[in-house]
């Protein structure tokens, strides 16, 4: 039985994330949009939309998200959004899920999703609105994303920012790996899927439980439609399948930023199977750091539920309710 599970690609920023959004969008069945940005900023303002059980809630709901920024990056009538949200079962997920749903029959096809990298610090989140969704998240060397980073016109100042969002997110994996079952949760490396394309499309496939096509090896050639207008020419080539961007660190990180990299988070490399370049420091600092890392990341569960109290105590109506009701599975839940 073909299944309508939802669809999430998650990762650290320059990662591979669009490479393979645009692998999944080649599926014949599969339709992920370009960086939507509204499904967070939706879930953590879900009490300023009150009971979407009323569809004049779900109207403004559907308002307001065809009001964001990139909305118009989707290529979708915002009219027909805000009539098919309405009209949708009464919870938070079904109705942002609606509207990947509509960019899906764009394509006239069946299964629907998202892609953005910040999701992978917000797993809970997205298996909150979405109970049957899977995640494919892509693992890429954190001396080539921090390289990546420096490069990017909205990096931070601070170099060790760099280097903690890496980190963050590495520890995110690791923990997203432990906690969620091989049906929902899957991993690749950015350089393994680079290197040989087919081999790994077909493992997150058998994940997907759908067949392999061979135009998921050619992503490129749906950049003009699966990638938003703002995007440049330059950073369409980006999501070209090739090898020559593995291990660019070595030419665009100084010695000692590299060394700065390794001395934090080399353990995680090694983790993920990467080689270090110099022997791991292990200073009073250093340990400090990872310390706080390590605490910081497991009082994430903790906030989720101390924003749910603030939320409402911030509000006199409640809050709507969140799971979605699209799929098979949800419905029959």
């Amino acid at each position: 039985m073909s299944t309508d599970r939802p669809i999430f690609v998650v990762g650290c920023p320059r990662s591979g994330t669009t490479m393979l959004q645009l692998m999944l969008h080649a599926h014949p069945r599969i339709a992920l949009p370009p960086e939507s940005r509204f499904l967070l900023p939706a879930y953590f303002r879900r009490h300023e939309f009150g009971d979407l059980s009323d569809p004049a809630q779900r109207r403004a709901l559907a308002e307001w998200i065809t009001g964001t920024l990139h909305f118009d990056d989707l290529g979708l009538e915002a009219s027909e959004v805000i009539a098919a949200v309405a009209t949708a079962p009464p919870t938070l997920g079904s109705a942002l899920g609606t509207v990947f749903k509509l960019y899906a029959d764009r394509f006239g096809k069946p299964r629907w999703g998202d892609k953005r990298p910040s999701y992978l610090r917000n797993l809970p989140v997205i298996l909150r609105l979405f109970p049957d969704a899977q995640i494919i998240n892509i693992m890429r060397d954190g001396r080539d994303c921090v390289a990546s980073l420096k490069e990017t016109p909205w990096r931070p100042a601070d170099f060790n920012e760099l280097i903690d969002y890496w980190a963050r997110s590495a520890d995110a994996s690791l923990r997203a790996a432990r906690s969620y079952p091989t049906d929902v949760y899957h991993q690749v490396r950015y350089e393994d899927l680079v290197a040989d394309p087919e081999t790994h499309l077909r493992a997150i496939c058998r994940f997907l439980d759908e067949d392999y096509d061979p135009a998921m090896a050619r992503p490129s050639e749906l950049a003009p439609v699966a990638v938003p207008a703002y995007k440049t020419w330059h950073s369409l080539t980006r999501s070209e399948v090739t090898t020559q961007r593995v291990s660019s660190w070595q030419e665009r990180l100084s010695e000692e930023e590299a060394a700065q990299c390794e001395a934090v988070f080399g353990d995680r490399l090694t983790r993920f199977g990467y080689q270090l370049s110099t022997p791991a420091r292990r200073g009073p600092r250093i340990r400090a750091a990872r310390t706080w890392l390590t605490v910081r990341d497991k009082l994430g569960p903790a906030r989720l539920r101390a924003e749910d109290v603030r939320g409402r105590l911030k509000s006199r109506r409640r809050g709507p309710a969140l799971p979605a009701r699209l799929t098979a599975a949800e419905r029959a839940d």
